[in-house]
């Protein structure tokens, strides 16, 4: 499986972007793919998740409200709309296949049981 991430960018606090992840070699028609982001010098955390095709979803509580998975099966794309972004989104983004969510905890592969996609970076600032 090949994730490509992309959509990062410079925006201002309150603006919005969209992030891309476009996904090739999934041999199985169910899957999951999930949203990670690492600030400098903080954790990498689980941003959000999607189970396809029964569209089940996670959000981590600090984006609830504000960001929203969705996938283009005819695209084989998984997209992150995020809005009234805030500075403490700062951070690069990836994308990951699986995503599995414990409790409410979102967590990427091993990179040797999985995918992950090269980062786009998101900046918020004025």
């Amino acid at each position: 499986v090949q994730l490509q991430a992309s959509g990062g960018g410079l925006v201002q606090p309150g603006g919005s972007l969209r992030l891309s992840c476009a996904a090739s070699g999934f041999t199985s028609d169910g899957y999951s793919i999930g949203w990670f982001r690492q600030a400098p010098g903080k954790e990498r955390q689980g941003v959000s998740c999607i189970s396809v095709p029964d569209g089940t979803t996670y959000y981590l509580d600090s984006v609830k409200g504000r960001f929203t998975i969705s996938n283009d099966n005819d695209k084989d794309t998984v997209y992150l709309q995020m809005t009234k972004l805030e500075s403490e989104d700062t951070a690069v983004y990836y994308c990951a296949s699986p995503c599995t969510v414990v409790g409410d905890t979102a967590f990427g592969p091993d990179p040797d049981f999985g995918s992950w996609g090269q980062g786009t970076q998101v900046t918020v600032s004025s």
